[in-house]
């Protein structure tokens, strides 16, 4: 194998493709990157894969001679970052690769192909969407799955389409959020679900831009996301995902409004006084929020905004890293509370203005903490 390709190509096809790769690797060839060049076609292609989680990125190369190579990824990785910003030869032969940049040259071994797992086909596809879409509907929605290994259900995120919708789902038993938005699906009446590791979507969706993303789903077991130059496949996850949609309250007896920027800053605010088991307290009245916290008797922290009520007044606690998981994805310059009881959760939305509905599209269902006296 034999090719020349730029520092800065090589450089972010290496990174991308060593996502995949496990940080503690069953066999030593999973620690490993699958470089293949093609005369033919004059790409060349860069995979790694986990039994798990797979990537590959292919880009155009001036490839001399074909061929195919194991090579440490992580030490791949490193070194191409490194490099000066020109132009890289790679040359695979005799058990080893090198690479030359300059006056820099670096040998490493290569591991025997054949122990390599056979890499997996990309599911057939189902639909395409905006990558910039697709990145921030899941970032809105995994910040709310959940991260114990031990209920591997809830560290999921629910994929349901049903033509032309996608609705994206993600709870912990804490909170719970939902995104609904449009996509183009192959087929008008396509109606599938699928339960896909949240970290691993997250992972690859923000890293797509503003390409538009192919998603692949079948009777493999896996979920594929692919674009011109970049496939991932992800093994999905088994067990049946709580059902949620009865958990959204039809009415609501208070709304409140509150500007979301100012809001964040001040829950940053006070709950630096807080420690990990000591909540935020929010009183709502009729024309602001007074936020509280306190850890024992050691610090307290007040301060209020303005805001508007519509209801009855009400004071409620909150979790403060789980109130701005919330309010950060929301997206939008005024957060709408939207209450039934203080001891019910609350459904954070997003609107454009105050005077403006809340965008139903997207919605965070947080449940209170229990407050002292």
């Amino acid at each position: 194998m034999k090719f020349r390709i730029e520092r800065d190509v090589l450089s972010d096809a290496v990174s991308w493709a060593a996502r995949a790769l496990p940080s503690r690797p069953t066999i030593p060839v999973l620690a490993a990157l699958r470089l293949e060049a093609d005369v033919e076609t004059g790409t060349v292609r860069v995979a790694g894969y986990d039994h798990t989680i797979f990537g590959e990125v292919s880009f155009p190369a001036d490839v001399a001679a074909p061929g195919v190579a194991l090579v440490s990824g992580r030490l791949l990785a490193d070194i191409t970052r490194s490099l000066p910003a020109r132009a890289i030869d790679v040359v695979a032969e005799a058990g080893r690769v090198s690479l030359t940049c300059g006056s820099s040259r670096f040998t490493l071994q290569s591991l025997p192909v054949e122990d390599y797992p056979a890499l997996p086909e990309i599911p057939p596809t189902v639909g395409r969407i905006a990558g910039a879409d697709l990145a921030e509907a899941v970032a809105q929605v995994a910040v709310a799955s959940g991260k114990d290994d031990m209920l591997p259900v809830l560290t999921g995120v629910r994929v349901e389409i049903d033509g032309q919708s996608l609705t994206l789902a993600a709870t912990d038993r804490y909170r719970l959020a939902v995104r609904h938005l449009q996509w183009d699906p192959r087929s008008p009446d396509v109606s599938v679900v699928a339960l896909v590791p949240a970290r691993a979507l997250a992972d690859t969706a923000k890293t797509f831009g503003s390409d538009d993303v192919e998603i692949g789903l079948g009777e493999s077991g896996l979920v594929g996301l692919s674009t011109s130059d970049r496939r991932s496949t992800t093994v999905l996850l088994d067990g049946e995902f709580p059902k949620y949609k009865t958990l959204f309250p039809s009415e609501s007896a208070t709304v409140a409004r509150v500007d979301t920027a100012a809001l964040v800053e001040a829950v940053k605010r006070v709950a630096l006084v807080t420690d990990r088991h000591s909540p935020v307290r929010l009183t709502f009245d009729t024309d602001e929020v007074r936020l509280e916290a306190a850890s024992g008797e050691d610090a307290a922290a007040v301060e209020s905004l303005p805001s508007q009520l519509r209801g009855d007044g009400l004071t409620i606690g909150f979790n403060p890293h789980y109130l701005l998981d919330g309010l950060g994805a929301l997206d939008a310059p005024v957060a709408v509370l939207s209450f039934t009881h203080p001891s019910k959760p609350v459904v954070l939305a997003g609107s454009t203005s105050v005077d403006e509905p809340a965008n139903a599209d997207y919605r965070y269902l947080l449940m209170p903490v229990r407050l002292a006296g």
